[in-house]
């Protein structure tokens, strides 16, 4: 599904417009990314939460060549899925 489809998504199950859904949609990834950029964490009870951790620096190998090369850290966004959500999938 792409944001095409969970904005078509969204406005029939909320019956609302394509518009209105597409601002839903907008606002609520805008809302995560912010929080996340700020360094705090998003739980939605159920589904589940949204966080960034700090990945360390390490050695990794080029894989066309393989010379041994260094891996700066940095911040990544982790998920880690709720039990209705993981359930689902089941």
């Amino acid at each position: 599904m792409n944001k095409a489809e969970l904005i078509a998504s969204v406005a029939d199950s909320a019956d609302i417009t394509k518009a209105a859904a597409a601002k839903a949609v907008q606002g609520f990834v805008d809302a995560i990314t912010d929080t996340l950029g700020d360094g705090d964490k998003i739980t939605l009870v159920g589904f589940g939460t949204f966080s960034v951790v700090k990945r360390a620096a390490r050695e990794g190998r080029n894989p066309q060549t393989g010379k041994k090369m260094k891996i700066k850290a940095k911040k990544v966004v982790k998920f880690k899925a709720g039990t209705k959500l993981a359930d689902s999938v089941k």
